[in-house]
């Protein structure tokens, strides 16, 4: 779908980041009003629900924005030259894991917050799990835990707020429906 009217009309780069730039984007509306927004310009991510029969393997992580350790699936940012997002998810769910799947299947892509970023993360579904060899590419990665949950849990730990990552709720309850649990 177009603009419906709106162009953009000229950006401005403010901050340039390790994963992300901080843009004012400028935009003309249909009537000929000028828009300014907040633009988060993100390379895109990969995640994985790795499940092993009745068990989803996940990982506990310590996340500084939030100060404190998180419940999620496997995942990372696309952040290789030249990797495509099926091979970005496998390196994820073997660095952080430490397990790899022969086939994953795509669940679904998702824009995590259009209101002022760009960053599109795509989930995958793992089965047939094997064991790989976990690499630690972050300070957090070097202390984070694998653990594994019943699938019959899942919906509960979201309920109560045990899991509130968007991606791995997403990315939980899309498996769930794909595995009809």
């Amino acid at each position: 779908m177009d603009g419906s009217g709106f162009t953009r009309t000229g950006e401005t780069v403010l901050h340039r980041g390790h994963v992300i730039t901080l843009s004012i984007a400028t935009f003309s509306g249909p009537s000929g009003e000028v828009i300014e927004r907040d633009v988060v310009h993100h390379p895109g991510a990969v995640a994985v629900v790795p499940v092993d029969g009745d068990e989803v393997v996940l990982v506990r992580q310590y996340r500084p924005v939030l100060e404190r350790e998180m419940l999620e699936i496997p995942a990372g940012k696309l952040d290789v030259p030249g990797e495509d997002r099926l091979e970005a998810a496998r390196r994820e769910l073997v660095e952080e894991a430490g397990v790899d799947a022969p086939h994953l299947i795509e669940l679904c892509r998702f824009h995590n917050s259009i209101g002022f970023c760009d960053e599109l993360t795509t989930i995958y579904l793992a089965t047939e799990l094997v064991p790989g060899e976990p690499k630690a590419v972050s300070v957090e990665e070097e202390y984070l835990s694998v653990e594994r949950v019943s699938l019959a849990d899942v919906e509960g730990l979201i309920d109560d707020g045990t899991i509130t990552d968007a991606k791995t709720v997403i990315g939980l309850l899309r498996a769930l429906n794909y595995l009809d649990r």
